[in-house]
């Protein structure tokens, strides 16, 4: 990885960093990829659009083939799955996959010009609902249904800022105590500012190959991508997701029996043939407080409404029985979108490892990571060794 922060220099940089420290981790140089998969960003010029080719030219041309992809928050792992994909079906033995962004100063905006038919410029234009009115009505809907109050999402972040102060990689390295988050500003009622993440420059890249070409390199003990989901919602789809402002019916036909982020987990654990009781630990996306909490119920750690009772107790923190976010997640991150579904790919591995140092998930041998993009992208990531 590159560590996240806000260093003003082009995504490329930050990209390239990232992939040689995957490629010195695998033993391995530029030349013996056969194949690169570059997480596109759409902020930074045509280069950004063509993300693999961009990393593959500042690499130095090889003759790899190559792809790009753009699946908003989860592009990291459809580039994974991607490159995943060739190697099953036996068309390369080895691909790297990166994702880097430079992002702008304050929350994300829509890309520049005008297209009124784009829901995303819509969303801003007309109702001026920024991402954080989103994660609020997220927060609101779980307050209503579930009795969470401003406290549960405060512990949340300072959970999560304790184990990003014992990450390297992160932005945000600083414990801090529920009484600083509860008197930081207000930005969408019921959220305040320590609520919310960031937007930060960082990269994280990962060597993929198949077991055979590992065990020829000499990986005894590897870390196995035991699936990857990328399911889209089931009709109707009846809780808002970004950027839309209405949502499906359900007058003529009810609603799935699992909503879509509960989908995309379950998905992936029926491709791994593992379920929740199986996890040593979990990355959910936690762009703000609250959602981490959604997230903790959509993955099946504990039924809906029961999550902020996991925290309390201190299940899901470092030591407990199943640590969320042990990176310290978007909270000590912030967000660099093509980036961050790779980076949480990066914690499980390094938590499998076990070469996560004071962070360090003791005997883990199962983990998940899960986000959700615009427009009905998710995707969930399941490890084991």
């Amino acid at each position: 990885m590159h560590p996240w922060g806000k260093w003003g220099r082009p995504f490329l940089e930050y990209g390239l960093a990232a992939a040689r420290a995957a490629l010195r981790d695998a033993d391995l140089s530029w030349p013996d990829v056969q194949y690169v998969v570059g997480a596109d960003t759409i902020r930074n010029g045509y280069p950004g659009f063509v993300a693999g080719a961009a990393y593959a030219q500042a690499l130095g041309w090889s003759g790899a083939r190559v792809a790009s992809c753009y699946a908003a928050c989860a592009s990291g792992a459809q580039a994974v799955d991607i490159a995943r994909t060739r190697i099953l079906a036996g068309l390369c033995d080895v691909a790297l996959v990166v994702g880097a962004d430079s992002t702008p100063k304050g929350f994300f905006r829509p890309v520049g010009g005008d297209r009124p038919d784009d829901p995303d410029w819509q969303r801003f234009r007309l109702l001026g609902a920024t991402n954080p009115a989103y994660f609020a009505l997220y927060a609101r809907r779980r307050m209503s249904l579930h009795g969470t109050t401003p406290a549960d999402f405060a512990a949340v972040k300072v959970k999560n800022a304790l184990a990003g102060s014992l990450n390297p990689m992160a932005r945000y390295r600083e414990p801090v105590t529920a009484e600083r988050v509860l008197s930081s500003p207000m930005v969408a009622d019921p959220l305040r500012l320590m609520d919310i993440c960031a937007t930060s420059d960082g990269a994280a890249a990962v060597v993929l190959a198949s077991e055979s070409y590992a065990r020829r390199r000499g990986v005894t003990r590897p870390v196995r991508l035991a699936a990857v989901s990328t399911v889209t919602p089931t009709f109707p789809h009846t809780t808002l997701d970004l950027p839309n402002f209405a949502t499906d019916s359900s007058a003529a036909v009810p609603p799935p029996e699992l909503p879509f982020r509960a989908s995309i987990a379950h998905a992936a654990y029926e491709e791994a043939g593992l379920g929740p009781r199986d996890l040593s630990l979990a990355e959910v996306y936690d762009l703000s407080t609250a959602l981490e909490l959604d997230w903790m119920e959509d993955i099946g750690l504990c039924p809906p409404g029961e999550a902020e009772k996991l925290l309390r107790a201190g299940e899901t923190a470092l030591g407990g029985r199943v640590p969320v976010n042990p990176s310290g997640g978007l909270a000590s991150f912030g967000e660099a979108i093509p980036a961050q579904a790779i980076a949480q790919l990066c914690e499980l591995t390094t938590q499998l490892r076990g070469r996560a140092g004071p962070r360090q998930v003791p005997r883990a041998r199962t983990g998940l990571a899960v986000n959700q993009g615009l427009f009905g992208h998710g995707s969930a990531v399941i490890t084991t060794v």
